[in-house]
């Protein structure tokens, strides 16, 4: 033979797959000391005459295999025992008749073949074959000549071909040897075609045979003993490693590209056999099973031939990337078959006439009456490169974009008669989107952001020819074939447990070379055949340690061994003394193996197989519905079991039960309680047939097996009595389900093994779930269903066309009216057991009555517990109407909801596959949505195929962007976990140099798009502005390139180690939240920011600009500045100086407030801090961090760190009231909050709906209808409007007044004053920025003129500092109040020591601390102590908090000097003291003899006689009223003269009639404790005068006497 490298270069390669020196040599010694006794055997048996042919052991003209038939002469095929050849991914059983044989060879370089070595005649040509699976058959033709038949003596099989299982590169030929391809009879290998080929099915396979090598020698044995558990550990891991390592892959698939290895397919083997290396691995035996299906005409008898197949070749069409090299299971898995023939029609059927369009992000579109509005007016700023100065246009919003369009090319083309509108579209700068020509500019999200947050709307008009187009499909994207294996195979997922074919034919190698060894001996045989059973539990043990009972009992015909104990059968070793004895265990034995291989093919869906695609099909069909056998099947045994169950538990048993939606059809079943068994495993044997009470015919085609496996614990030592025994519990330890009708609908039968999932994990019976195969050491079920001639087919029930039809009329009135409160119900959650009873029962009568659900409604039909088909798809008919912008919003639910479907295809794969091909935006979202959903391990399998269709569909410009955006995240991952690893003092440094290699990414890629969005484009990273947070996460805070130079760069937050699923529902719950209101006409000015989980544990969050956390605005009044009133609203004074600036951000705060208690309310938002809460400049209030939802809240040992309902503080009071008492402005607030949350509450279906399809996401703090039911509680829809108002009403007061709040607050700036670094610049919380000595000119002196009394914001004294500097022409004078001097003096000692700062004025003083006499004294203090500081040491008094202090602010330059004139808190209402006045505002209205008033609010109350506030309370009667009986009262509103009830007073039993003599007297006095109660205002309110039929809502003028009116 000839000789290959032995330079060891395999040793490297094979090394870095895991593969040791140690452990390949080891394979390696056995093959060869295999070799060794085959060429002694030959050489010494060669002049041995040959013998006649008899008869086959296995006759291959029936369906099914015989292996247990009886050889009919003495002379048996011995080579039946060697089975499957691993070169080819797949096991097909071909026959060749007896009177084949291969052809005769010229001569060869290699010794030339001699005659056959068998003793008795010419043995069988009896074969197997093995096929890539991609095929759909054998590939098979026989060769002319004909061979000796004569044979000498029984001796081993001669040498097989030289072939590395390791799928390395083919030699080239030698030098003057011509090529295989040409070739037809090449030396030692035989190039075989197809006979019969399914058309468009098959590939050409090159099958090998090798004529047998003469050899020489004697006798001998195998010696040794083999490690069969270190072969087997080699093997698994070369499995594991060279199929899944990623960088193989690469490789792989660069070398495909190149035409090259590492599997050639291009090119055929060399024609000469290659002799293995030192290094290479064991070579493939020799192969004697004949075709099943082939020709037998020209068959030679006597020869025995070796064959093994070679590569495949290439698929008629070309696919790049090397989509052939992974294709096997489509061909093969007929459901995944089925669903790529889906995908071809589904891409067949877009009619695209522009293929560019396809690569357009389009702008989000969300029309409302507010944005559509004709008096919205838009300023609009468009850039044009053909234009040195942008455009300006002021158009309304309900103006279309081809309109705005069309006037800017007026400006920029003197002709538009060849100008085409639709040939220009408008990109907003910074994005890369577009805005839809035909939607009018207000409905753009675009438009709507940069209106809600005052920011310049900034267009670019561009050629559609000038817009990138590297996402764009082309049209021969769509005319590819639907192939997904190896985009299945790129994804990233957990390790795919499945043996390789060539790590199997290493096994099979081993085993028939035992097998060999033990039929051959003449003695010792049970040391034989405790090698043989080694073999056979190697073989087990790599395919899932699964023992067959045809395995167990082929073995039990062997004596006992070492490595099988077996207490119950002692078989007599003479036995075995018998050649045809043993032939017949060995004849079991294979046959049981081969049909585990085949099992084991079809569950864990291997790269190849062992029958023909469909060759077993059955052709009679009998329908369901007339079969009325009951169910049953038989549980044989579990598998795989965990060595510690048999020390911890004992007497298992498996509970069985039917479920259809998640109810059982039928009580379950359990299985007698067994224990352990040990046979070449531990494993649990019931052997059981279990019966359902339940006909065929009645299963539901959704039907769902669900088996659950228990066992009891064994109790403790020294407990064992009998009473502790009846006490233990039995434990779940694992589950399963698995559906009964297939994809095609028909019954399950067969046998089959399912993978059991941990009892830990979630284990619904309302869902299908794909077995566990994807952890290594799950427990296998082996479950036995009956097999019959035929299959059994479900057929749904007719349409509702053939049911009958009654009249709706026909009904009594009484079933007519609850029909219709039924019907009428919003949703399905409010049904009752009884309410569906009697749908049920009325059915017939409802068909005019029932109508089309809103999309809202439908996607509750899309829930785990309505499976059936049928409904599911008038589900998705009713869905298909949603815009792309809504889809958008429910598209988690739906990702979710594909995991209640039964099947891989299904209507809404269908319908989510065909949106996401006609929109990028829902293409990307729906990639990263799947592609987090892979790290679900219960439907990762489903989810994979999903993914690998969404690529098919997408083209290979937006498949590359993807690439691209994992490679970035991936990189952002790794570098953000060794951050977060990392020492703090070594955080910087790593930060820095891993942002290089993020630079290295874009060198490499140009540009790539963010996760978050598929309109952010960035083109490199800015190391300068990247840092990260100092939290325990320590996220990443990262500054992209924007592509668009006219755009600002992308600020994001990468997390790594937070789960931010939670965060994404919450957000969207939210987003939605504000789309109900807008959609209202109630714009709540939300923030919503994005944030996107891009694998467990990892994600991006958006960051908003201009914002800060309420912690860092509280503390720079000191760490207790939580507990003041002014933070927040001198802060936003800071940073928006004018009165105007300022009431627009005091108005965006009480909106955005108002809408963030509603939001954080309804979902239960815990675990808020003030670091969790943010204010933008503008007033824009946001939350972030949802860590903690649905009232899951963070507790400090027993106590709740949430206590109030929502988190509104009297900091944030202070800002609505525009000072510390309520004015009317808190009314505005309180009423936006209660109709905000009716609103939501009109909407409780859709949110429990989303809630509910997320059941199964696997968050957490979302798994169980409990937390649904938090929701529901939260919104209260079985409460009337004004029920629901007063409600809220008492939630905000509860809030407002929570201490809890605020000593949370303060606890966090404690816990958070840690992580503050030493480098912090202090600032002074009003000074809007920081001044210094170079920037505002040295001061030379400051001197205190005056204090001055002023009223607003609160009453008080203001000190007037006058400020000289050198060279400046005129003093300056600025106003500074004693807190603002104690503030500067607190900072600085934060700065300096003590002994370097002058003495400052105590702050406590003796009475009224807002005196005149305190301010005076205090005037000459401070002046004392700014002269002393501007004269102190140069680095205090030219420090910078000192000059930022002396700088003038807004307010002086508005002062001017002059005293600032007293104003009132709310001047609307101010009225002479001691008179009554004011307005109040009612609520009034009738409905079913009740009359309902609700008090709301009261403004412009006027102070009592001392001046103090009142404690106002609502009065009233309904007059005339002589006995005083309707006296009605409202709580008491403590200190303050504009307060809020919104409390309900009911009269009940008030005829209609008697209301038109009714006045209704209302009266507000203030409590006064011991004294009499002082009346406020009183009004009388004529019914008669109020059409009550409507509800009447308005203010009140209060009086001394009057009549209201409204």
């Amino acid at each position: 033979m000839s000789s290959t490298q032995g330079n060891g270069e395999h040793w490297k390669s094979l090394e870095s797959v895991g593969i040791s020196r140690k452990e390949l040599a080891m394979a390696e010694a056995l093959q060869m000391e295999y070799d060794a006794l085959s060429r002694l055997r030959h050489d010494k048996e060669e002049s041995r005459a040959k013998q006649n042919t008899d008869p086959s052991l296995i006759s291959w003209d029936e369906p099914v295999l015989d292996f247990y038939g009886k050889p009919t002469g003495r002379r048996t095929d011995l080579k039946l025992l060697r089975g499957l050849s691993g070169s080819d991914p797949t096991l097909n059983y071909n026959s060749l008749s007896p009177q084949e044989g291969p052809p005769n060879h010229s001569t060869s370089q290699g010794p030339q073949p001699g005659p056959d070595p068998w003793p008795k005649g010419s043995l069988s040509g009896d074969y197997l074959y093995i096929f890539d699976g991609s095929d759909g058959g054998p590939a098979l033709s026989t060769g002319p000549g004909d061979t000796d038949d004569s044979c000498k003596k029984l001796s081993p099989p001669p040498l097989p071909p030289r072939v590395s299982i390791w799928d390395t590169p083919p030699l080239p030929p030698r030098k003057g040897s011509p090529s295989s391809s040409k070739i037809s009879q090449p030396n030692d290998i035989n190039t075989f075609s197809l006979v019969e080929s399914p058309p468009d099915k098959l590939l050409g396979h090159r099958i090998l045979e090798e004529e047998e090598l003469p050899g020489g020698g004697g006798q001998g044995r195998l010696l040794g003993s083999v490690d069969y558990d270190g072969i087997n550990d080699a093997i698994t891991r070369l499995n594991l490693k060279s199929t899944y390592d990623a960088e193989m892959l690469r490789d792989a698939t660069r070398s495909w590209k190149e035409g090259r290895g590492p599997l050639d397919f291009g090119k055929d083997t060399s024609g000469k056999p290659v002799a293995r290396s030192k290094t290479m691995p064991p070579q493939v035996p020799p192969r004697t099973y004949a075709s099943r299906y082939a020709n037998r005409k020209n068959a030679t008898p006597g020869k025995n031939r070796r064959i093994s197949a070679a590569p495949v070749g290439s698929r008629p069409h070309t696919v790049a990337n090397g989509h052939e090299l992974f294709e096997v299971s489509e061909e093969r898995d007929e459901e995944v078959a089925a669903f790529c023939h889906m995908l071809d029609i589904l891409r067949s059927g877009s009619d695209i006439q522009d293929y560019s369009l396809t690569g357009y992000v389009w702008s989000a579109v969300t029309p409302s009456p507010e944005h559509l509005g004709d008096e919205v007016n838009l300023k609009v700023t468009v850039l044009c490169d053909s234009l040195r100065e942008p455009l300006t246009f002021t158009c309304n919003c309900s103006s279309t974009v081809d309109l705005l369009i069309y006037q800017t090319l007026c400006y920029t083309h003197d002709d538009l008669r060849n100008i085409d509108v639709g040939d220009f579209v408008l990109k907003p700068c910074g994005l890369e989107e577009f805005l839809q020509n035909k939607h009018a500019l207000g409905s753009h999200e675009y438009i709507q952001y940069c209106r809600k947050f005052d920011v310049d709307i900034r267009l670019q008009l561009m050629e559609q020819k000038a817009v990138r187009s590297d996402l764009a499909r082309t049209a021969n994207d769509d005319q590819s074939p639907s192939t997904l294996n190896y985009l299945v195979h790129l994804q990233e997922r957990p390790v795919k447990q499945t043996i390789s074919r060539q790590a199997l034919s290493l096994l099979f190698d081993t085993y028939h070379n035992e097998v060999d060894a033990f039929l051959l001996a003449d003695g010792d045989f049970l040391l034989k055949a405790d090698r043989v059973v080694q073999s056979v539990k190697a073989i087990c043990n790599a395919l899932a340690a699964v023992e067959t009972p045809e395995i167990t009992s082929a073995l039990n015909q062997l004596p006992p061994c070492p490595s099988r104990m077996q207490p119950k059968i002692q078989k007599d070793p003479s036995v075995l003394a018998l050649r045809e004895n043993r032939e017949k265990v060995v004849e079991a034995l294979t046959a049981a193996i081969l049909d585990l291989v085949e099992l084991y093919c079809n569950t864990f869906n291997a790269d190849f197989q062992t029958a023909v695609p469909g060759s077993r099909k059955h052709d009679l069909v009998q329908e369901a519905c007339h079969f009325s056998g009951a169910l049953a099947f038989t549980v044989y045994a579990t598998h795989r079991i965990p060595i510690t169950w048999a020390t911890s538990y004992e007497d298992f048993y498996l509970s069985c039960a039917l479920s259809h939606g998640g109810k059982e059809l039928c009580s379950p079943l359990q299985t007698r309680r067994a224990h352990f068994s040990k046979y070449l495993f531990h494993l649990i044997i019931w052997d059981q047939q279990i019966c359902f009470p339940v006909q065929v015919n009645r299963l539901p085609r959704e039907t769902l097996l669900c088996a659950t496996l228990y066992a009891l614990p064994i109790p403790p030592p020294g407990s064992s009595s009998e009473a502790n025994k009846q006490r233990r519990v039995p434990e779940a330890l694992g589950w399963v389900t698995t559906p009964l009708f297939n994809f095609r609908q028909v019954l399950t039968c067969g046998r089959k093994l399912l993978g059991l999932w941990p009892a830990t994990q979630e284990s619904p019976s309302a869902r299908w779930s794909a077995p566990n195969f994807h952890q290594p050491d799950s427990v296998i079920l082996q479950i036995d269903f009956p097999t019959s001639a035929f299959d059994i087919k479900f057929t749904s029930p007719p349409g509702d066309e053939f049911s009958p039809r009654y009249e709706f009329g026909s009904l009594r009135e009484e079933d007519q009216r609850k029909l219709k409160g039924i019907m009428q119900k919003e949703s399905l959650y409010w049904l009752t057991d009884a309410d569906k009873k009697r749908l049920w029962e009325k059915r017939y009568y409802c068909h005019s009555e029932w109508t089309h659900m809103n999309h809202q409604d439908a996607l509750g039909l899309l829930h785990a517990t309505f499976p059936d088909q049928e409904v599911r798809r008038m589900a998705v008919q009713w869905i298909g109407s949603l815009s792309d912008a809504e889809l958008l919003d429910y598209l988690p639910q739906l990702v979710q909801a594909l995991k209640y479907e039964c099947y891989l295809d299904s209507p809404l794969v269908r319908f989510l596959l065909k949106r996401a091909v006609s929109d990028l935006r829902v293409t990307h979202y729906f990639f990263w949505l799947l592609k987090d959903g892979l790290k679900d391990s219960q439907f990762s399998i489903r989810y994979q195929y999903l993914l690998a269709a969404l690529l098919c569909c997408c083209g290979k410009g937006l498949r590359e962007e993807f690439n691209r955006q994992c490679w970035l995240v991936n990189s952002l991952a790794k570098l953000a976990q060794q951050v977060r690893e990392a020492a703090p003092s070594a955080r910087q440094g790593i930060l820095r140099t891993g942002l290089e290699e993020v630079k290295q990414f874009f060198t490499l890629n140009g540009s790539c798009r963010l996760p978050l969005s598929p309109s952010l484009l960035v083109k490199g990273i800015v190391p300068r502005d990247c840092s990260y947070f100092n939290s325990n996460a320590v996220p990443l805070k990262l500054a992209f390139q924007n592509v668009d130079p006219l755009g600002e760069n992308i600020r994001v937050i990468f997390k790594c180690g937070d789960d931010l699923r939670q965060d994404m529902l919450t957000l969207q719950m939210i987003r939605i939240m504000s789309k109900i209101w807008v959609q209202e006409g109630l714009d709540m000015r939300m923030v919503i920011f994005r944030c996107f989980s891009t694998g467990r544990g990892r994600g991006m969050v958006e960051m908003i600009p201009n914002a800060e956390t309420l912690r860092k605005i509280q503390v720079e009044h000191g760490v207790t500045g939580s507990f003041k009133d002014r933070p927040l609203a001198d802060w936003l004074q800071k940073h928006n100086p004018g009165e105007d600036e300022y009431e627009k951000a005091v108005e965006n705060f009480i909106y955005s407030c108002a809408g963030c208690c509603v939001a954080t309310y309804v979902l239960g938002i815990c675990d808020r801090h003030n670091d969790n809460i943010m204010l933008k400049t503008t007033g824009h209030m946001f939350h972030i961090d949802f860590g903690r939802f649905l009232g899951h809240a963070q507790m400090f040992g027993n106590i709740k760190r949430d206590r109030a309902p929502f988190v509104f503080t009297s900091d944030m009071a202070y800002v609505i009231n525009g000072g510390d008492k309520p004015s009317s402005r808190f009314h505005d607030f309180v009423d936006l909050c209660c109709q905000a949350y009716n609103l939501i509450r009109k909407h409780t279906h859709l949110f429990l709906n989303l809630l509910g399809l997320m059941l199964s996401c696997g968050i957490p703090e979302l798994s169980d209808l409990e937390d649904l039911k938090y929701v529901y509680d939260a919104l209260r829809p079985q409460d009337t409007e004004a029920n629901a108002t007063t409600y809220f009403t008492r939630l905000i007061e509860s809030s407002l007044g929570s201490v809890a709040t605020k000593l949370n607050f303060f606890i966090h700036n404690l816990a958070q004053m840690k992580f503050t670094g030493s480098d912090d610049r202090l600032t002074l919380s009003f000074a809007p920025r920081t001044h210094t000595l170079k920037s505002s000119g040295r001061i030379s002196d400051v001197f205190l003129c005056r204090h001055e009394k002023i009223f607003h914001p609160n009453k008080g004294y203001i000190y007037v500092v006058k400020v000289i500097r050198e060279n400046a022409h005129e003093a300056t004078y600025i106003q500074r109040t004693f807190e603002e001097f104690q503030e500067l003096h607190n900072k600085l000692r934060l700065l300096f020591p003590s002994s370097l700062l002058p003495s400052f004025p105590s702050r406590f003083v003796i009475g009224r601390s807002r005196g005149e006499a305190v301010a005076e004294r205090r005037r000459e203090e401070l002046n004392g102590y700014i002269w002393h500081l501007i004269h102190a040491a140069p680095e205090v008094a030219e420090c910078d908090l000192v000059y930022t202090f002396f700088h003038p602010l807004s307010r002086d330059e508005k002062a001017a000097g002059t005293s600032p004139a007293p104003k009132s808190s709310d001047g609307t209402w101010a009225r002479p003291v001691g008179k009554v006045g004011g307005e109040v505002k009612l609520s009034i209205s009738y409905k079913n003899n009740k009359l309902f008033i609700m008090v709301m609010h009261i403004r412009g109350l006027q102070l009592l006689q001392d001046g103090n506030d009142p404690d106002p309370y609502v009065k009233i009667y309904l007059l005339p009223d002589p006995q005083k009986t309707t006296k009605r009262k409202t709580k008491v509103a403590r200190k303050t003269c504009n307060p809020t009830y919104n409390e309900m007073l009911v009269y009940d039993g008030i005829p209609k009639g008697d209301l038109q003599q009714r006045e209704l007297q209302l009266s507000v006095l203030s409590e006064q404790g011991f004294w009499e109660n002082v009346l406020l205002g009183e009004v009388h309110i004529r019914l008669r005068e109020l059409d009550l039929a409507q509800e009447k809502t308005g203010w009140f003028a209060l009086g001394s006497r009057s009549h209201g009116t409204l």
